[in-house]
């Protein structure tokens, strides 16, 4: 909800101000039937005071836009105030309001200008009311409206400040939210290319390796080719739920139906010719799904990455539950290497991918390999203490 510019200020002075002027206009008009009974010029005073206060009360209408009917407005409101002031002095007072009124409907310059105009009218009409000199009627006018002007000035700048600031703060939210926004999409297509390289990509791969070896095995040994598009069959029809739970942005298919991330794993399976083998360590603990899911896709990956680069014949994954953290540890008895490999990763997400699930869970990956001692590889994700 966008908050509203500050203008409670401005419409208490203004309230304030419209009040003060009838008040004023009223007690003029009393003061006068009293001071001056039965004379010509008392209807003249009547009706200009009557056409001041209609002319007044119409002013709220127009806004407070400077626009050309309001500036025609402010001309006609002083004109009657300045001919009723000639009729009769005492009408000076309600100079006040008007004062007001002034610096809300003209830029300030002009506004400040006028309300020295009808200062020095008002001091003038006020020594011609005075039958002696008085030094309070030349000096309390100019200081009356200077107090006024400074007030609505320093009020003015106040209020246009707060709305400046409110801006900032508006303009400052909208941009943050977006950048929220687009983090969070950088961060779902992330996630989503993870998911999609874990998964359905390394399906993909695992079809591609069985439907070419039973390519090369179809003329000289039939049954073994079968068994490999049987293989690559199945393997299809695991991608195609795990594609169908990823579009309505589920938990992996190893996890669905209540399945443990122990059960997942132990169902593993690095493709043919290598053996997996699963050890579960420690007292098995209730894991947050995104934990879980996390570590699921991590071995899947890391077995991906021994079927294409490592030439190993097994691998074992180990689930080991050590209390304040959960560790998964997959060793493989390849081939190793002796620098990070970066092949994998310009392929697709690879190691990267690995270490981004773990850091977004608090967590750290670490990798130990050894020309001609195979690699192990070391996810480690803290848990919260159980209340």
């Amino acid at each position: 909800m966008t908050p509203a510019p500050p203008r409670d200020d401005t419409r208490t002075l203004a309230t304030v101000a419209h009040t003060a002027f009838f008040l004023l206009l009223g007690a003029s008009v009393a003061r006068f039937l009293l001071r001056h009974p039965g004379e010509p010029r008392t209807p003249w005073v009547i009706a200009l005071s009557v056409t001041l206060a209609v002319l007044y009360v119409l002013g709220p209408v127009l806004g407070a836009a400077p626009t050309r009917r309001r500036l025609l407005w402010l001309g006609l409101v002083v004109t009657t105030w300045v001919v009723l002031v000639v009729l009769a002095p005492s009408f000076a007072w309600c100079a006040v309001p008007l004062f007001f009124t002034s610096l809300r409907t003209l830029p300030p310059r002009a506004a400040i200008v006028l309300v020295a105009l009808l200062t020095a009218f008002v001091v003038t009409a006020q020594m011609e009311l005075s039958k002696s000199f008085d030094p309070n009627l030349l000096l309390a006018p100019p200081a009356v409206a200077a107090l006024a002007t400074a007030v609505f000035v320093h009020m003015e700048r106040q209020a246009q400040a707060q709305r400046a600031l409110i801006d900032d703060l508006i303009r400052t939210r909208r941009e943050l939210a977006a950048t929220e926004r687009r983090e969070g999409t950088l961060a779902e297509r992330q996630r989503l290319s993870m998911e999609i390289h874990d998964t359905l990509a390394q399906n993909l791969s695992s079809q591609q390796m069985l439907l070419q070896a039973a390519d090369r095995t179809w003329d000289t040994d039939p049954a073994i080719a079968r068994a490999h598009v049987r293989t690559a069959t199945g393997i299809a029809a695991h991608g195609l739920a795990e594609a169908r739970r990823l579009v309505h942005d589920l938990a992996p298919s190893e996890l669905a139906d209540g399945a443990g991330l122990a059960d997942a794993l132990r169902a593993l399976d690095a493709g043919p010719g290598i053996e997996v083998r699963f050890h579960l360590e420690g007292a098995p603990t209730p894991l947050p799904d995104r934990v879980q899911s996390a570590l699921l896709r991590i071995a899947q990956g890391a077995l991906a990455n021994v079927r294409e680069h490592s030439g190993a014949r097994t691998a074992a994954l180990t689930l080991s539950f050590l209390g304040d953290q959960v560790v998964l540890d997959i060793a493989d008895d390849g081939h190793g290497f002796t620098e990070p490999r970066t092949d994998a990763d310009r392929r697709g997400h690879g190691l990267p991918a690995m270490r981004a699930r773990v850091r977004q869970l608090g967590g750290t990956l670490t990798i130990e390999s050894t020309p001609g001692e195979g690699t192990v590889l070391s996810a480690a994700i803290p848990l919260e203490p159980a209340p």
